[in-house]
């Protein structure tokens, strides 16, 4: 077949896909290029383009073309669910058949699998994470490699921890490009990387290695897109003002926040408020995320209001705004999300809320990066000296990792071949390994950096657009003549006095479950501790309360500032008490409170007990003091620490170390065992913030046996 030939076929499949019935529809210059390089020349290429330019064409009407030279199905490993659903359905206007393996169809896997050996499937999207699941990696990579006729990474910058969104996972695609047939073509896109990222996909690729291969980059500027920022005193007016001018903004969109709990409650004012809005988090089940994927393609909600789960590859032509309410910590992060707006529409509003609380979020998730050396080596001689496969429970009690940053160091351990993941969990490999400081030192320097561009985003006099083109390292970048620095301001920042009011009470709102430990972790029995299973119902702690979280954007932007790690100590504000006093008020009219009269009600509490403190033993006393007066409660004393336990770090890595921490340290002194045998009945146990919940757990399995009817947790905030 020859050039013109393959062109017009190329075109063909193109007007398929975008359903032009016309057969008018030509492919971009560049969209051609790659498409050539990968159809007719076998090449790999680097795709960096914006979002919406095509990348996804490029390799959908690639793969129709090589299926009709006899070529094997082309792989494509794409990061999001909602990604693989908006691929599968475009790849069937193109007359390809596409399936998935991910963690939502595991049924399916056998079948597809089957489907893929038989030849009926043309594109299979693969989730990195099944790349490194021991059978898939030991049984069905090695064939699939064997029969691939293209290889797709999609999110190409997942590759790379210069980059935003890092996932380890994707490393293992270094194997499968070696298990590679030579000349299959490999095809990686992205439109989030700057030079470095682009530089460290393509030499971990291959893409960038050799003459034969080729990048290809195009300017980044979205002309759709028309960027601003708006700058409000706090909380209550961002809220306010979303609830005011929701309705004004184009078509339908997206709201991101930073945290799940600031979506849980900028869902639930807006609903209030009469706006159509539906949440989407990490922690939203997979059924109600396609339905408000759904929802939001077909306009049936004004916006979602979401985290960064859902960000790469959710395609909606028509999406007319994306609001942040918060400000991610990356230039790069940011543009990937705006970027879902204005792909098939003239003009979409482009706005950042920032929030006081935006540098504290980001800190937290700074401090969650790659571990220390000494806990690196800590968990290798784990796995060295079990001489077994060790899965994460049983690994997760040896050191000091909670699990999710314990299973993302392990794949990074996988990668560099220190560790194996095998069936019943990893094992080490025994192969020397270096902690590779200097390239961590500076992969945080870049993440400052990248916080720092933010905040330079945010106060900047000059173009928007071209202040995050020039941090994407976009040498076409040029002033946009669109923004709120180049055009003007669209957007006042005035807010009516009923909105602001409405926001202050919804977010002045106090009171959230604080939910008990049931169960003892796993594994207890490697660090020293006999306990398993279910705690018994006679040792548990009550539901209890706490005035707020400090993850939200309401209570917790108050207590945040008061409870962070060096904050000085002392007594409890009026405005905190007496709001921690209408909870208590709540609780007990509320169901099966003791106020509530119900006949099942909980018995009225005999007294307080606090929770002795090392940093806020003035702030935890002053609160028990006055909750003690306004219930006309006696102040029992308190759970404290045992003499051994003065100098004693307890440990917030895991549940199995934290309680390793806790085993002996605290203790019910025989005054207060005394009393509490004397009054039978319930008490409130007063501390200032729960995180994982097993200090509580513990000083109320104490309490009880001394001779607690129940322990009622009251706290100032959960962690989280």
């Amino acid at each position: 077949m020859s050039n013109e030939e393959l062109r017009a076929a190329a075109d063909a499949v193109l007007a398929r896909l975008v359903g032009d019935r016309t057969g008018d529809a030509r492919l971009r210059e560049d969209q051609w290029r790659a498409i050539e390089a990968l159809v007719a020349d076998k090449r790999r290429a680097l795709v960096v383009q914006r979002t919406g330019w095509g990348k996804s064409a490029v390799y959908f009407v690639a793969t129709a073309l090589l299926r009709r030279q006899g070529g094997g199905p082309t792989v494509i490993v794409s990061p999001l669910l909602a990604l693989m659903r908006n691929q599968v359905e475009a790849a069937v206007r193109a007359g390809i058949h596409a399936r998935t393996i991910n963690s939502s169809n595991t049924e399916e896997w056998d079948t597809i699998q089957a489907e893929v050996a038989a030849g009926k499937v043309d594109v299979l999207l693969v989730s990195p994470e099944r790349l490194n699941n021991p059978d898939f990696r030991d049984h069905v990579l090695p064939k699939l490699a064997a029969a691939t006729g293209l290889l797709v990474v999609d999110e190409a910058h997942c590759i790379s921890d210069w980059g935003h969104d890092f996932r380890p996972d994707y490393r293992r695609l270094r194997t499968m490009l070696g298990d590679l047939p030579a000349g299959v073509p490999v095809l990686a896109t992205t439109a989030t990387a700057n030079a470095r990222v682009t530089a460290d996909v393509a030499e971990q690729l291959g893409t960038g290695g050799s003459a034969d291969a080729l990048v290809l980059r195009g300017p980044l500027d979205r002309e759709s897109l028309s960027l601003s920022v708006l700058s409000l005193p706090d909380a209550a007016h961002r809220l306010a003002w979303l609830a005011e001018h929701l309705s004004e903004l184009p078509g339908s969109g997206i709201i991101y926040t930073l945290t799940v709990a600031a979506a849980e409650e900028v869902t639930a004012f807006l609903r209030q408020c009469g706006h159509t809005v539906a949440s989407y988090t990490g922690k939203t089940e997979n059924a109600d995320r396609q339905q408000a994927e759904d929802d939001l393609l077909a306009n049936r909600v004004k916006a979602l209001v979401a985290t960064s789960a859902l960000g790469m590859g959710f395609d909606k032509p028509d999406l007319g705004f994306v609001v942040h309410l918060g400000s991610p910590s990356s230039p790069i992060a940011y543009y990937q999300q705006v970027g879902r707006a204005g792909r098939g529409v003239e003009h979409a509003e482009v706005l950042l809320l920032p929030g006081k609380e935006d540098e504290a979020i980001w800190k937290y998730f700074a401090s969650i990066a790659f571990p220390p050396e000494e806990q690196v080596r800590r968990t290798l001689d784990a796995l060295s000296d079990a001489g077994r496969p060790l899965s994460l429970p049983a690994l997760e009690p040896l050191v000091e990792l909670r699990r999710s940053r314990l299973e993302t160091m392990l794949k990074v351990l996988d990668v560099d071949g220190a560790v194996r993941r095998v069936k019943g969990g990893w094992i080490s490999t025994g192969a020397p390994w270096t902690y590779d400081a200097e390239r961590y030192v500076w992969v945080a320097k870049q993440r400052e950096a990248e916080q720092q561009a933010m905040r330079e985003y945010a106060t900047t006099a000059g173009c928007r657009m071209e202040f995050l083109r020039r941090q994407l390292d976009d040498g076409e970048a040029a002033p946009c003549g669109r923004c709120d620095t180049c055009a003007g301001a669209r957007f006042s920042d005035v807010v009516s006095p009923a909105a602001l009011a409405a926001a202050r009470g919804e977010l002045g709102r106090a009171g959230v479950e604080v939910e008990p430990r049931k169960m003892w972790p796993t594994g207890l029995e490697a660090v020293g501790i006999s306990l398993k299973g279910r705690i018994p119902a006679s040792e548990q702690a009550a539901v209890g309360r706490a005035l707020g979280r400090l993850s939200d954007i309401g209570w917790g932007n108050r207590l945040r500032p008061m409870l962070a790690p060096r904050a000085q100590d002392g007594p409890v504000p009026e405005d905190v008490a007496n709001a921690v006093v209408g909870v208590l008020a709540d609780w007990a009219k509320g169901p099966g409170g003791w106020a509530s009269g119900a006949p099942d009600a909980q018995a009225r509490p005999v007294g307080v007990v606090t929770m002795a403190s090392h940093t806020r033993p003035q702030l935890i006393q002053s609160l028990a003091i006055r909750v003690a007066e306004v219930g006309r409660l006696p102040l029992l004393g308190s759970v404290e620490y045992s003499p051994a336990a003065d100098t004693l770090h307890a440990s917030r890595s895991n549940s199995a170390q934290r309680l390793k921490a806790l085993n002996g340290a605290l203790t019910v002194p025989p005054g207060l065992a005394s009393t509490l045998a004397e009054a039978r009945g319930p008490v409130l146990l007063i501390d200032d913030v729960t995180e994982t919940g097993w200090t509580l757990a513990t000083a109320a399995r104490l309490l009880r046996r001394a001779g607690a009817e129940s322990v009622l947790p009251l706290v100032l905030a959960v962690q989280g």
